[in-house]
């Protein structure tokens, strides 16, 4: 039986009432039914990849408190939790306790977790991004989006042809590998700055991003845009390019290009506000778009789409920043309600139009607002994530006087991301994590409550969090230290490549990583992964999305 069963502690006492639990037949109800719903996973990142219903959002218990007022900032929210457990004694209802803390009076709990959506016929699907990745296949279908492989793009290139590449992820993924010569532009800026880089209307270009998703959206958002040129998807991304065993470029130090002047912002404008229109974009007065954020009954997210440094710069407050790209590409890792709310914002009509869009072409009730950051509006201040109390950080001298101390010595918890650990960690030091940290401990100090446990961890945060667990099993001689820390203090360092286990890694999604690292393998894996998506899907999440003409679709 786990200790926090067996400890009275107050914590423990009112985690004792039980947060409701619904059927697998109810949530699929409930998905259907219109009304908000903000359905969490709360496994771990890897557990949730390996296997999570469609509409999921990861919230992971690890660090549940600081993500959830992100995710769904109205407290009201009809919310489902699930792990893979059964009964109260799952780790969702431990998480449904914390939830309630914070004032999340609507809560209920997945009878039997991710399991028992299986059994009752419905599907888990792997990966991330999972909405968003799907939709990407289908736009491609519904928008006959024009693609060229690797090995055309390559033989263009070397015969010299004009064409101009970009890259349409992140600046940071562009650094880490691209295609050769590739320009960074991330899908939400392509609106504002296409007509910087290209000046003949009969140069093709080609959008390439690291997959399948961003390059078939950011190809036909220029599409969307009236762009005369001819354009492509590139077929695969980086990884197609890799696997038609052509060379990446590693460190590219290319920026975005510069920012356009008055008339091509004006033209961008122009483009941007025709192709919203056309697709039935609300724009939003000021008073109307108030009146969204002050409805109680209903989530509204803000988002200022532009850069980070635009963003850093100035903007509205209360927006959350989302560079608009990322925002379309990995939707669920912003927006953790079904059937929210959003206001799509930027400074110059040009970004935010596209962007609200794709958006609703997601499934989404986004509009625009008259002014967009200049419209004044009044957005709501989140409530600050409530925070355990704070662990004793431990200095230099103190980390070597437990590192010496023989009579009590301290059981070690390391708190790191598992690919950390299995690279270098402290001797004799134990891999958790927040969801087994209590296990752990109790192995670890052999159910000695008095033993002092230093936990290292990357973070206060991450600490906090994890003690707060052991404080309400019986443990009360906590501290924390950081690994560099622990290092210094002359604490024998030791790699482990094989511990923890891949199964035991739940925090490490192998299959989507890998294939970064020059695993062509996982590439291949992600690719086919990726292309089998629609398949799976059950008319019902298939119908989410607002495209034309689905129904040629092979579903």
């Amino acid at each position: 039986m786990s200790f926090l069963a067996d400890i009275p502690t107050p914590a423990t006492t009112a985690s004792r009432a039980f947060a409701p639990v619904i059927s697998a037949t109810t949530l699929h109800l409930w998905l259907q039914d219109g009304r908000e719903l903000a359905l969490l996973d709360i496994r771990e990142h890897g557990q949730y990849g390996e296997g999570h219903p469609f509409f999921a959002v990861h919230a992971a218990y690890s660090r549940l408190e600081t993500e959830v007022g992100r995710l769904v900032p109205r407290r009201a929210t009809r919310t489902v939790l699930f792990g893979d457990g059964e009964g109260h004694s799952t780790l969702a209802q431990q998480a449904a306790g914390r939830l309630a803390t914070l004032g999340y009076d609507d809560v209920s709990v997945l009878a039997g977790g991710a399991p028992a959506w299986a059994k009752a016929g419905h599907t888990l699907f792997k990966g991330v991004n999972l909405p968003s990745k799907t939709f990407g296949e289908i736009a491609e279908h519904a928008f006959d989006v024009p693609h060229i492989s690797a090995q055309a793009l390559a033989a263009r290139q070397r015969a010299g042809e004009p064409l101009v590449l970009l890259d349409g992820r992140t600046l940071e993924e562009h650094r880490k590998m691209t295609l050769p010569g590739a320009i960074p532009v991330p899908n939400g800026e392509l609106a504002l700055r296409w007509r910087t880089l290209v000046q003949d209307p009969a140069t093709p270009i080609v959008v390439h991003c690291a997959g399948r998703t961003r390059s078939i959206v950011g190809a036909q958002i220029l599409r969307d845009l009236g762009v005369p040129n001819p354009v492509f998807a590139l077929e695969n991304g980086t990884q197609g390019w890799a696997l038609a065993g052509l060379e990446l470029e590693r460190g590219s130090t290319r920026t975005l290009p510069p920012a356009p002047d008055a008339a091509q912002r004006q033209a961008a404008r122009d483009d941007a506000a025709t192709a919203a229109q056309r697709a039935g974009v609300p724009v939003l007065a000021a008073a109307a778009a108030q009146a969204w954020l002050d409805d109680s009954r209903r989530t509204t997210f803000v988002f200022d789409i532009r850069t980070a440094e635009e963003f850093a710069a100035g903007s509205l407050p209360g927006a959350r920043h989302a560079a608009g790209g990322q925002l379309l590409q990995a939707t669920d890792l912003q927006i953790g309600v079904r059937h929210a709310r959003v206001l799509v914002l930027d400074d110059d009509g040009a970004r935010a139009p596209v962007i609200a869009l794709w958006l609703r072409r997601l499934g989404l009730e986004a509009a625009l607002v008259e002014g967009g950051l200049a419209s004044g509006l009044r957005v709501p201040t989140p409530v600050p994530a409530r925070l355990p109390p704070p662990v004793p950080v431990l200095s230099a001298g103190t980390l070597t006087a437990l590192r010496d101390n023989i009579d009590s010595p301290a059981a070690v918890l390391d708190l790191r991301p598992s690919p950390a650990y299995r690279l270098r960690h402290a001797r004799g030091a134990t891999w958790s994590i927040r969801p087994r940290v209590v296990a752990d401990a109790e192995v670890a100090t052999s159910g000695d409550f008095q033993r002092p446990v230093l936990l290292i961890a990357t973070d206060d945060i991450v600490a906090r969090l994890a003690a707060q667990d052991l404080r309400e099993a019986g443990w009360q001689r906590l501290s924390w230290a950081t690994a560099e820390a622990v290092e210094s203090a002359g604490w024998i360092q030791q790699a482990t490549p094989d511990s923890p286990t891949d199964a035991e890694a739940v925090d490490y999604l192998f299959f989507v990583h890998d294939r970064h690292d020059g695993n062509l393998d996982a590439a291949r894996r992600y690719l086919d992964w990726e292309l089998g998506l629609v398949a799976q899907c059950a008319p019902q999440e298939l119908a989410a999305f607002r495209l034309p003409d689905k129904t040629h679709i092979d579903i």
